[in-house]
């Protein structure tokens, strides 16, 4: 029943594309001349029948008698039962195709085919080249069909489009199992290319600290960065998308739904120059000498494989098919989110934000894992952590927002914690004091990073990066000439690296 079932559906598919082709005057892609060669070439030689079983699928076959002949072939080696003559008829006899196809006659016809099984590699390679072009034409025809249709989204028509696009060529695409030696060879290649690098099998973020614990933001997860308001978000991922782009090159794309490009243009202006925020919103004047710094600082930025796409509310079919088109466009290595809330999920779940978000967040993985690109989601958290006794208002993963589905869906939860956000800092050292917390990393390890936020410049530093440079201002070099004192009137003079600066900002 279900054989007979299938066949219908295929036929239907037939009959659909040879209604397609007298619509626009084209017979569907076909070579009935090399289908009858494969099918001699299966009858008369064992040795075809393994890689003809490992590469075709009787939708390869156009003609529905050699689909039927296929399909017993099929069975039979499912049965472990040899191929012959004799086998394929007493197979079709019992499921009432042997008339169809022409009887003992025709299968004897086909096995004369001279000098077939020479050539069956070569013939099922184009065999799977026409399949291909009639899935094409079959997933246009439903694309076609859908376009037409008024009461489907425009943005769940592309998704759809790529999909079936994606799926005619996929479904036909096969890889073959690999020698473990093959595999330790690449492997040992791609720890020589490691090597000479960065060691990083991910995206750099940056910061050395974390880069240790994450090995970068690997291929295909889903990171959930999650905070309370004002806590620093936005200026975290900031600096990560501009790390990644202009540090190392790598293509990154920026979907704020929540600030429009020019004030995220105009915050990374201020960590990248350090000039006063104040004089970049322009609130106060530049001098001469400050428009020369703002143009060198910029030049590597401008010229960075950064792309901001500032799109409010942002449907989650819609990013999904912008993030298919930079990937394969820009060569895009990091998505980032702005952040997951403000996102639309599907119109039928509008008035049940659970099962929204719980819809943006698998659309969000699902999107990662396909495209093969990490992907950053910001996230926002509850009251609950500030409510929270005894614990210092440190956030817990039962504290994200709305769905406990981002919580499953996530690779990798981080929260950023400040001390003195929550009014816990006891003196002006612990201002802007830190913690980046990863509270769930599916590959590796959780941990606590320490780091500063320099609200002056809108960054986040490293915290052994500031310990170095002041290790390094205190020193006193071994071979300064004793003309050059290492001190200035009142100390230390400040190192343009360290925590301190000669901006007044800065402290």
């Amino acid at each position: 029943m279900a054989e007979e079932r299938k066949r219908r559906t295929t036929r239907k598919s037939e009959v659909d594309l040879e209604v397609l082709g007298l619509e626009v005057g084209n017979k569907p892609p076909q070579a009935l001349d090399v289908e009858e060669a494969v099918i001699g070439a299966l009858l008369i030689e064992p040795n075809c029948v393994d890689d003809a079983m490992e590469e075709l699928s009787p939708a390869c076959f156009y003609d529905e008698k050699h689909r039927m002949i296929f399909q017993a072939m099929t069975a039979l080696v499912r049965e472990h039962t040899s191929i012959d003559l004799l086998t394929v008829s007493q197979k079709l006899k019992s499921h009432g195709n042997l008339e169809i196809v022409g009887g003992p006659a025709a299968l004897a016809r086909l096995s004369q085919k001279v000098g077939a099984a020479a050539h069956v590699e070569y013939y099922i390679r184009i065999l799977k080249q026409k399949c291909i072009q009639r899935e094409l034409i079959t997933a246009s025809y439903d694309i076609l069909k859908n376009a037409y249709d008024e009461t489907v989204n425009v943005d769940e028509l592309i998704d759809i489009s790529q999909t079936k696009i994606f799926a005619a060529i996929q479904n036909n695409v096969k890889r073959d199992v690999q020698e473990i030696g093959s595999v330790i060879n690449q492997a040992i290649s791609d720890i020589e290319r490691l090597q000479e690098t960065t060691g990083l099998s991910g995206v750099p973020s940056g910061f050395q600290s974390l880069d240790k614990i994450t090995l970068g933001w690997q291929p295909s997860d889903l990171i959930i960065l999650a905070a309370r308001p004002s806590v620093g978000k936005t200026a975290f991922v900031l600096n990560i998308a501009r790390n990644a782009a202009v540090q190392y090159n790598m293509p990154v794309a920026f979907f704020s739904l929540e600030m429009p490009a020019i004030q995220l243009a105009k915050r990374m202006m201020v960590s990248e120059t350090g000039l006063s925020a104040d004089k970049i919103k322009g609130g106060q004047k530049l001098e001469p000498y400050e428009w020369t710094q703002l143009e060198n600082n910029l030049k590597a930025l401008s010229k960075a494989p950064l792309y901001i796409d500032d799109t409010p509310g942002l449907p989650v079919m819609e990013f999904r098919s912008k993030v298919k088109r930079l990937v394969k466009q820009k060569g895009v290595r990091l998505v980032i989110v702005d952040y997951l809330q403000l996102m639309q999920g599907p119109s039928e779940l509008r008035s049940m934000r659970e099962q929204e978000v719980a819809a943006i967040s698998r659309t969000l993985k699902a999107t990662a894992k396909e495209m093969n690109v990490p992907i950053i989601a910001l996230s926002q958290l509850s009251r609950q952590a500030e409510l929270r006794n005894g614990s210092n208002g440190r956030p817990q993963l039962s504290d994200l927002r709305e769905s406990g589905s981002i919580e499953q869906d996530a690779d990798m939860v981080i929260f950023i914690h400040r001390r003195d956000y929550q009014g816990l800092s006891a003196n002006a050292e612990d201002i802007g004091a830190t913690q980046i917390i990863i509270a769930k990393h599916r590959n590796g390890e959780i941990a606590d990073i320490e780091m500063k936020f320099r609200a002056s410049e809108v960054k986040f530093v490293d915290m052994s990066d500031i310990l170095s440079n002041q290790a390094i201002s205190m020193t006193v070099p071994s071979r300064m000439n004793d003309e050059e004192p290492p001190f200035g009137p009142i100390g230390p003079l400040p190192d343009s690296g360290s925590e301190f600066s000669a901006n007044p900002d800065f402290i």
